[in-house]
């Protein structure tokens, strides 16, 4: 039996050195197969390993990546037509049928390390059915390794965080994945039904050791949700702030749970947490009770009050496009975002998502959505739908693209909000609510996505 030369891709994933390739990678080489991880989104494919590879596995955590990896495929293909493909991600098993038709031979969801290590030896031993017989998602509990990063590119390759006029290299790791929850939007409830699964703390904080080794200044934590599971979650930053007291770190956190452990949020400043991000996603309580999203816009305002209290800044992120919004509640929400000086904490973009309905989706469990969206569309990797507005559809394109100018410009938060305002004003109602002066919050270069 012959070990397997493995190339482990990512395209993208934010701007992070990519967990989802260091964590097989350790797997895979402790079971003695050679990794070569490429993360194509800042380095070159290594055409050379690519070319010599039995398996070549595609990480697939996100829309964006799927998309990307769909084009690289018949690239892949072309240099290597023996090698067997696998997709593997939260984005594998949702497009299980234009992966199979792409010519993708093993897909593997939820827990995916155990899988890629099995599909390996089976692959040396030449016992591979399709799909290798492995399962489609795993939600298996792992005793995971310490990621192995040797080979991907170094954190300056990287997303950076800016404090002030200052930049901060920045590390990423993960204490746990999937979630408790099953917000209707949401591409993790598909694959994890509720089940959310940690990485043993022990590994955290050596994955963390080893980054900060490497020049990390600060830390995000990639779980859909840290205080999914408070218990495992905050003794990992104490312990964090115990070994670095200089070190920052930023997490994402549900209205809810922000709510529901009020009492943890000082925890978290006195550790260091730079920011808190939260996917409040809208401020209309009849678009968070479709999205079911657990919140009302009330309990956002209570949440933004507890964090301002404990001085701990919040990024909240949107899906201010959704086909319940009119003209009058996007102008609304701008309004509400002046008035509640959240200006210049809310990156440009999240003023311009527009609502993804993969396939999967526990939107489509909604007859009103099924009646609106068109058949699944294979380029987009998501259901078609229009706002009964067209000129609303037609508004976020152009919000999207002065974001795209304005970046090329490096404005500021506040300048793109007033630009963003004027264009959705059309002129009509100048900016006539005073933005209050905060300091602006830290913030990571690449900004949230999907």
């Amino acid at each position: 039996m012959e070990d397997v030369r493995v190339v482990l891709i990512s395209t993208y994933e934010l701007g992070r050195q990519p967990f989802g390739l260091a964590s097989p990678a350790a797997w895979l080489r402790a079971a003695g197969h050679e990794v070569t991880m490429a993360d194509v989104s800042c380095s070159p494919m290594p055409r050379v390993a690519v070319e010599q590879a039995g398996l070549i596995a595609f990480f697939l955590p996100m829309h964006t990546a799927t998309k990307l990896s769909l084009r690289l495929l018949d690239r892949v293909k072309q240099v290597n037509p023996g090698a067997h493909l696998c997709a593997y991600g939260l984005y594998a098993p949702l497009n299980e049928r234009l992966l199979r038709g792409a010519g993708v031979g093993t897909i593997l969801g939820g827990e995916f390390e155990t899988g890629l290590v099995d599909l390996a030896c089976r692959l040396s031993s030449g016992d591979v059915e399709r799909n290798g017989g492995s399962p489609l998602i795993s939600l298996d509990r792992q005793q995971f390794h310490v990621p192995d990063r040797s080979g991907l590119p170094p954190l300056g390759a990287y997303a950076q965080l800016v404090v002030g006029r200052t930049t901060r290299r920045v590390g990423y790791t993960e204490a746990s994945r999937g979630c408790k929850h099953l917000c209707r939007h949401c591409p993790v409830v598909p694959v994890y039904r509720g089940t959310f699964r940690v990485v043993q703390a022990e590994v955290v904080l050596e994955d963390i050791r080893r980054q900060v080794a490497a020049g990390a200044e600060h830390i995000t934590f990639g779980d859909p949700d840290f205080f999914n599971g408070p218990g495992h979650a905050v003794p990992i930053v104490r312990a964090l702030h115990d070994e670095w007291p200089w070190l920052s770190y930023d997490v994402t956190i549900k209205v809810e749970h922000l709510l529901q452990h009020a009492e943890l949020l000082p925890a978290l400043r006195d550790t260091g947490c730079a920011f808190v991000i939260s996917a409040v996603e809208s401020l209309d309580d009849a678009v968070l009770e479709r999205l079911a999203k657990g919140h009302t816009r009330a309990d956002f305002l209570d949440a933004l009050r507890l964090m301002r209290a404990a001085a701990l800044p919040l990024s909240p992120t949107f899906i201010p496009f959704t086909p319940w919004t009119t003209r009058a509640s996007y102008r609304e929400f701008l309004n509400e975002l002046a008035d509640l000086g959240l200006a210049g904490q809310v990156a440009p973009i999240q003023l311009a998502i527009r609502l993804l309905i993969p396939e999967g989706s526990l939107l489509l469990e909604l007859a009103e959505v099924r009646r609106m969206i068109g058949l699944f569309d294979g380029r987009g990797l998501c259901y078609p739908w229009r706002n009964p507005d067209p000129a609303m559809d037609a508004r976020c394109a152009e919000i999207q693209a002065l974001i795209k100018v304005e970046e090329k410009r490096r404005a500021g938060r506040e300048e793109v909000f007033r630009r963003i305002w004027d264009l959705a004003q059309a002129g009509e109602f100048p900016l006539d609510v005073p933005m209050v002066s905060r300091a602006t919050i830290p913030y990571l270069t690449e900004p949230w996505y999907c």
